[in-house]
This record gives C-alpha cells, structure tokens and sequence, in this order.
C-alpha cells in the first residue's frame, strides 16, 4: 500500500555551505518548517504541503521538493531546499 506522508519537514539551507564543521544539516538550515499535506497538487503533480510561510509540492516518494513559495515568493537561488518525514 503506498500512503502519502502527513507532514515534512522543510531545511532552507545556503548552497555555499561546503563544510560543516561537523553541524548536521539542520544546524546549517536558515529557515526550517513543518508543512501539512494540503490535500491537493501542485502543477507539478505532486501533493502540496503548507504551513509557517511556506507552500512546497513534494514527490512523497522520494522527498524532492518540486516547487516552493516562502512568504509567497520564489526560493532565492542561493538556498537548496531540504524535505524529510516529520513526525
């Protein structure tokens, strides 16, 4: 059976970010949220996920983010963003 996650947890974190100096990614993260399955899908075809500013279609088989708005705007090309499973 394949069920569609609830909720992801979405990383902002800056592309130049080479070394971490052993922090984890979500150290490294400028902006993090929870977003909630909206029930619907994007023009991508995937599910949107919203919640704290941002709107993300996510493949919920893979966790690639495919489209994303923060505070209603494009993603600044200098973040990558990040999804995984939240609880």
């Amino acid at each position: 059976m394949n069920t569609v996650p609830k909720r992801f947890e979405i990383l902002l974190v800056p592309e130049h970010v080479e070394d971490r100096h052993g922090a984890s990614v979500a150290d490294s993260a400028v902006r993090t949220a929870v977003v909630e399955a909206t029930g619907h899908h994007g023009a991508s075809g995937y599910p949107i996920y919203e919640g704290h500013g941002l709107k993300a279609d996510i493949d919920p088989e893979t966790g690639t983010v495919e489209a994303l708005l923060v505070d209603g705007r494009e993603l600044d090309y200098t973040l990558t963003p990040l999804a995984r499973p939240a609880p």
